[in-house]
């Protein structure tokens, strides 16, 4: 059977369809595709999603459901994280796209989201026994420590690539000052970490943020999964990344690195000082790169429910 799993985040809408080999006990993804409505942007001031934001999402939907009666998936799952969270019409937003696309949007706690983010993204480490999973959204960070399949520690911060440059950053352009309240601001955000995780683990950097900075680092104009999937970023990496990216415009961002950062160019630089931050606070000298977070993790998790797996 095909499964699709939609993940609707502050900042992109991800789709994944897989198809469900019941034999072998494993899936295989058939497609992924994201797109950028950005939910979550100026959602601090009034509260709500805003109608552009909404204009956004629905033809995302749109076409995602296109493509998910195409491949026939008997299953579709939908999980909204912070922006959902947060937003006074939420209600209205999960009805509306009931109504329309007869999707069942379900808004994950924090904690929740830790979890089903750390059940996607785990597997880039399978041989791993303790790992360290950050997965940097556009509106919360989820940090996730785990003993084998044991979750010792979890969380959801409210600080993600999009709150955190509206926070801080006042022009076009993000300088030094900005960087330096910023990372201020992280390290004492993150502070319960010192107490809560070992330092020195092996890390895994799930979702947006790092598969888009590890595409920059191998001059990948486009996504290329094969490509970005385990691959690895060092302190040394985002050291030169934030280094390159204070320098330009969004629009020069775009233009120099291409369509992969298309609708990250103006947040892309606020995700690179989170890690980089996590980084320094928790002595990690590299990331190992991975897409296979709440989407695959939310496929994994109705699987293991319903007894597939």
């Amino acid at each position: 059977m095909n499964l699709a799993s939609i993940d609707i985040g502050s900042n992109t809408v991800l789709l994944l369809i897989a198809e469900f080999h019941e034999n072998q006990k494993n899936f295989t993804p058939l497609l992924n595709l994201y797109k950028s409505p950005r939910l979550g942007k100026g959602i601090q001031s009034d509260g709500n999603i805003s109608e552009e934001s909404l204009v956004k999402l629905y033809d995302v939907l749109d076409e995602y459901k296109s493509i998910i009666d195409e491949y026939k998936c008997d299953i579709v799952l939908a999980k909204a994280t912070n922006a959902m969270r947060i937003a006074k019409n939420s209600a209205n937003i999960i009805e509306s796209v009931k109504t329309k696309y007869n999707i069942d949007i379900e808004v994950l706690p924090g904690m929740e989201e830790a979890r089903i983010s750390y059940l996607g993204a785990a597997s880039a480490l399978s041989h791993e026994e303790e790992k360290l999973v950050i997965d940097i959204g556009g509106g919360s960070t989820e940090i996730i420590y785990g003993k084998g399949e044991t979750i010792a520690y979890r969380n959801s911060f409210p600080i993600g690539a999009v709150n955190l440059t509206e926070k801080f950053v006042k022009g076009e352009i993000i300088v030094d000052n900005e960087i330096i309240e910023m990372n201020n601001f992280l390290e004492d955000f993150f502070s319960e970490l010192l107490s809560s995780v070992p330092k020195s683990i092996p890390a895994i950097a799930v979702a947006g943020t790092p598969t888009t900075l590890s595409c920059m680092k191998q001059s990948l104009k486009e996504y290329n999964e094969e490509s970005v999937e385990n691959a690895i970023l060092n302190k040394v990496d985002l050291e030169l990344l934030i280094e390159e990216l204070k320098k330009l415009y969004p629009s020069e961002i775009l233009k120099y690195y291409g369509p992969v950062v298309a609708g990250r160019e103006d947040v892309i630089l606020a995700g690179t000082i989170i890690l980089n931050s996590l980084s320094k606070m928790l002595s990690i000298d590299s990331y190992t790169v991975s897409a296979k977070g709440i989407r695959y993790g939310a496929l994994i998790d109705y699987l293991q429910k319903n007894s597939y797996l």
